[in-house]
Formats: structure tokens, C-alpha cells, sequence
């Protein structure tokens, strides 16, 4: 394939995700032609978004509001700022990123996904919920917005009017073409070469053959770069993972991504002259177990918790406070590494499993990724846990089920990596915590978490039960879930101005927020850091991926619309007004 075999596009986006449609749907809002390259078949079209839950981080939202959950943009802005602890000369991006995005949260975004119609849940779940301190990391209040349709819909409201612009002419896809320099003429990336890969009719998420067919070389004014991260890429986590931080890189660590999500646009934008930054910001998680039935090579699925299995070390001693379940994943994540091993336990019984426990995918909720009323109500009430859960506990490798305590620790030996847990130790330390709920009170901060979590109604109903002593035989049987560490996200990136146009690398004031925007590129999505080159800093407030994808691809987008002659059109925010932003030219 070569230039002169297509109209040339008023820009190429190389990357099918979530930040490339949302690009693209801008760019063809402005009746711009748009060439979207992917490696991958049409069947990955909308990337590793169409894998996630579909949250969405909102602020002062009218669900939160039906919820009687009193939200800000002030008390967002210190939640953010606390939590991401930008502390470095090259965060001067990141910081505005954060800035906008927040404004974006509280304002646009919920009117803007609705008009293109996105609908949510009436529950609103609270991640990450920090719990060390009022001035340290985690959200203060639920701002998880569940999508209702998860990851697919989101993908599915920006995928349709992309393909109604691709069957008006405006869109070309061209699958199966992997980018491998970004073409530089006189300091502007006019275009991309690559090599076109063999045909693959392999399913979603399933690894495909990197078979070359042939040479191709494309040009437009703009091209933006949608890639995604690292998260398959262990190679590039272990160079790169903050051991100063967070410690060692783990031996055993499960792959929270597809095979295809490499990073390799990350290096071959870097030759291009393109400034990298906060390489060693990257989010894992610390809940991983291993995919009975995986798709990608090493599938592994995230527990989303509610506040009260027991968290032990691989060795049998409990995480001490506030290692709790859905409070803070990176504090736990080095709390675990410090131990010297690289996995841990939850301890539960029936009755916690049947409530609390989700599992992060869109696949692996099917009553809501397929938005059926019913079935959905009928999980709610259900006192069976959901069917997912039911087929880890029966075929997952990492799940122990016992009516005894000596047989639980009988098969958490069997599944150790290493250490032996001593029975009557760990007994102990949950016949401590059993005690502190035959009351009111208590001094167990876990136990107040559980109460604290419980005021809030979404939780009650859906996500907290009633504290009980673990041991009691009526909650039983007993349950323990090994956790090997998880690949996910990447929170570094290319460094990128409020417009998405990529700095450049070289002088004194790379890295700073003083370099030049290289012309003719942009970037978008996980490849940015979700934003500027890392606007999460340190830490993830959780809901704010997909919302990153679609920030940075609308401004993205936008910006490259723009510089084709055309300023896009303004979307009435939620709350306030919104500035105007121009009109055709």
C-alpha cells in the first residue's frame, strides 16, 4: 500500500482504542477525512476499553445527588492533587492535564457522553478509598459511575458514528498495518511507514500472527497517536518499575492486557524527537487471579472488593492498617513486595463472597455489559454469588474452599509459592478481628471501615455486608483467594500541551514544560499518560482511565480539526456554561 492508493486524510490516527475513535469522532465532526491505522483486526476495534467495567469518574453528578452524596470540584481538586503528589519538574504538563480534566469531570463530560447516548447505573461506587489520612490519597466520597453497557458501550457510542462516517466516506480503516517510524520533514511529522501485517481473523484479545506482507507509506497534515501502554510488555515494566517506590519487580505477575498492548509507538515516537516522561509511573494491581478461561496469554482478572476479606502476606500475617481491600493499591502494593514474596491471600467466607466480591471486565459481567434489566436485579437479590464468581470458585487455580479452618490452611499450603502458613496463627489473628463485631463499637479499623462503608447506601445495598464473625459456620463455608500482582495501566507517557500536540524532547527544556510542540503530531490516551505525559501523577483515583481516553482524544481531535481550518463546536456542560470554542471557518 502506498500514498497514491487513497485520498489523502486530513490526519491519521494510528490506534483503534478508545482515544483513537474519539478522535476520529471529532475530526469527523468537522467533516475532516480521517485514515485510522491498527495493528490488529476490525475485531479489536475500541482496544482495551471494550475489556474494562466501564467506570467513569464524575463529579457532583446527578447520580451522586440522587445518592445524597455531597461531591465538589473543591473537594475533587485536593483529592486529585493529594493522591497524584506531583513533585517534579516535567509534571508542569501533567498538572494542567489534571487540572482541565477535573473541570471536565464536574462540567462537560456527563452531558457530552449522554448526547451521544451513554447511560450509567444509579449506583455509584467508591474505589480507591485511601483511608490514611485526610491529606493523603483516595477518593473521600463514591465517584465510581458504572457504565450501563460497561466497557462495550462506551466503546460502542463513539464506534457507531465513526462507522457512519466510515460508510460516508469520511473514515477508511486500514487493519493489520503496524506503524514503525513516524516520517519527519523539517522538524514536522508529515506521515507514517510501517509494515503491513498478514490477514488474522483471530477473536478479540486473541495474540495474532506478526507475519510482514509488504511496505506502506501514508502522509497527512496530522497524525495522532493512540497506542495505549505497556501493560503486556513486562520487559519494558521491569526496566522501567519505580523498585524505590513500590519494590522489587515481582517474579509472577499476571497479564491484566492483551498481547498486542506493547508500547512500541512509545519508542519509535521517541526517535521522532517526541519528549518521554514519568516512565516509572505505573499502575498494577495488587487483587490478580489467574483466568481459568484466559483469552490472552498469562489472562489475568482483577477482584474488585468490598471492605471485608482479610488480607494476610503470603507468610500468614495480616496487612496492618490501611492495607484494606479497595483502599489503596499502591501502599499495599509495596507492603506486599516488602514481605519478600509477590502474592497474598484474602480470607472470607460465603457470605462476603456472595456480596462483595466483582470481577473487573466486561466479560465478566454479562448481565451488565449486556444491559438486562433482569438478570441485573435478579444479582442484586440473589443470596448466590454471581455466576462468574461461582465458576472461579469451582475451576480457578487460585481459589480455596473449606468447612474447616485446617482444611483452608491445608490448601493454601498446597497453593503457596514459597512460605507455610502456621494454622493456629492465622486463626488467631481472625478470631482478634471476630470479636470486635459483636458489638456496636471497635477498635479494629477494618471493622469501622466496614461500618463507615455501610453508612453510604450504595455500598449497604450493594457492596458492604453486615459485619459477622468470618469463623461463624452459618456464613460459611470458608474461602481463600490467592492474589498474584496485575499489569494494567500506564500513568507515564509522551509529554503533550492541553491540545494534545506532542513536545519535543531536545533542549534545555525537555521534560519541563518548556518544549516546543513538534508540528503535525498529537497524541492521545494511555500513550500520554492519559493526559500530558502522566496527569494521574502517582496515583489513580479510579473511573478516570476511560475518561482520560476520552479527554485527551476530544482535545486531540478538536486541536487537529482546528489546525485542518475548522474550530469545533462547543458542548453544553452539566453545570455552569462552557466558553465558547469558535464555529466553522
Amino acid at each position: 500500500m502506498n500514498a497514491d492508493s487513497r485520498p489523502s486524510p486530513d490526519a491519521i490516527v494510528v490506534g483503534a482504542g478508545l482515544a483513537g475513535l474519539v478522535a476520529a469522532h471529532e475530526l469527523t465532526q468537522a467533516g475532516k477525512r480521517v485514515l485510522i491505522l491498527d495493528q490488529e483486526n476490525r475485531a479489536n476495534l475500541g482496544g482495551q476499553a471494550f475489556w474494562s467495567l466501564g467506570g467513569l469518574f464524575l463529579i457532583d453528578s446527578l447520580e451522586q445527588r440522587r445518592l445524597r452524596i455531597h461531591d465538589s470540584l473543591e473537594l475533587a481538586k485536593d483529592d486529585w492533587a493529594t493522591s497524584a503528589g506531583f513533585d517534579r519538574d516535567e509534571d508542569h504538563w501533567p498538572r494542567k492535564w489534571a487540572e482541565a480534566y477535573l473541570e471536565f469531570a464536574a462540567g462537560e463530560k456527563r452531558q457530552y457522553l449522554s448526547d451521544l447516548g451513554l447511560r450509567l447505573t444509579p449506583i455509584v461506587g467508591w474505589a480507591e478509598r485511601g483511608g490514611s489520612g485526610a491529606g493523603e490519597h483516595g477518593n473521600s466520597v463514591p465517584r465510581f459511575h458504572l457504565t450501563w453497557g460497561t466497557g462495550p458501550e462506551v466503546v460502542r457510542v463513539f464506534r457507531d458514528p465513526v462507522e457512519t462516517a466510515e460508510a460516508a466516506g469520511l473514515v477508511e480503516f486500514a487493519f493489520r498495518h503496524r506503524v514503525d517510524e513516524l516520517i519527519t520533514e523539517d522538524g514536522a511529522v508529515v506521515g507514517v511507514r510501517g509494515r503491513t501485517l498478514a490477514p488474522s481473523h483471530t477473536a478479540r484479545g486473541i495474540k495474532s500472527n506478526r507475519e510482514e506482507v509488504a511496505d506502506f507509506e501514508l502522509r497527512a497534515p496530522a497524525v495522532i497517536v493512540t497506542t495505549g501502554g505497556i501493560g503486556h510488555n513486562f520487559e519494558l515494566m521491569r526496566r522501567y518499575w519505580p523498585t524505590d517506590r513500590l519494590g522489587e519487580f515481582p517474579d509472577t505477575m499476571l497479564a491484566g492486557v492483551p498481547a498486542h498492548v506493547d508500547g512500541r509507538m512509545l519508542r519509535i515516537a521517541e526517535d521522532a524527537g517526541a519528549s518521554l516522561i514519568n516512565r516509572d509511573r505505573i499502575w498494577a494491581y495488587t487483587e490478580g487471579i489467574e483466568n481459568w478461561n484466559p483469552i490472552w496469554p498469562g489472562h489475568g482478572i482483577r477482584i474488585i472488593p468490598g471492605p471485608s476479606s482479610l488480607w494476610f502476606d503470603a507468610e500468614g500475617n495480616r496487612f496492618p492498617a490501611p492495607n484494606y481491600p479497595g483502599f489503596d493499591t499502591n501502599r499495599t502494593m509495596r507492603t506486599i513486595l516488602e514481605t519478600g514474596h509477590d502474592y497474598s491471600w484474602f480470607v472470607l467466607n460465603e457470605s462476603i463472597i456472595r456480596k462483595e466480591f466483582a470481577l473487573s471486565g466486561s466479560e465478566q459481567n454479562p448481565d451488565l455489559t449486556e444491559k438486562d434489566i433482569r438478570i441485573t436485579l435478579d444479582r442484586v437479590r440473589s443470596s448466590d454469588a454471581p455466576g462468574p464468581i461461582e465458576a472461579f470458585k469451582k475451576y480457578g487455580s487460585d481459589f480455596v474452599v473449606a468447612e474447616t479452618t485446617e482444611d483452608l490452611v491445608a490448601g493454601m499450603n498446597e497453593h503457596s509459592r514459597g512460605p507455610v502458613i502456621d494454622h493456629d496463627h492465622l486463626v488467631e489473628q481472625i478470631r482478634q478481628r471476630d470479636r470486635q463485631t459483636d458489638h456496636a463499637f471497635s477498635k479494629d479499623a477494618q471493622v469501622q471501615a466496614i461500618h463507615n462503608a455501610r453508612s453510604y447506601l450504595g455500598d449497604k445495598i450493594v457492596r458492604a455486608v453486615k459485619p459477622h464473625r468470618i469463623l461463624d459456620p452459618a456464613h460459611g463455608p470458608l474461602i481463600a483467594v490467592r492474589l498474584s500482582l496485575l499489569s494494567r495501566k500506564t500513568l507515564g507517557g509522551l509529554e503533550t500541551n492541553l491540545d494534545g500536540q506532542v513536545l519535543a524532547a531536545s533542549g534545555a527544556g525537555a521534560g519541563s514544560g518548556s518544549g516546543e510542540p513538534i508540528p503535525g503530531m498529537y497524541a492521545a490516551g494511555e500513550v500520554t499518560g492519559f493526559g500530558g505525559g502522566g496527569m494521574h501523577g502517582y496515583n489513580a483515583l479510579e473511573g478516570t482511565f476511560l475518561g482520560g481516553c476520552i479527554f485527551s482524544g476530544l482535545r486531540a481531535g478538536r486541536a487537529a480539526a482546528e489546525q485542518a481550518g475548522y474550530t469545533a463546536r462547543p458542548v453544553k456542560p452539566e453545570t455552569g456554561s462552557a466558553p465558547s470554542e469558535g464555529k466553522r471557518t
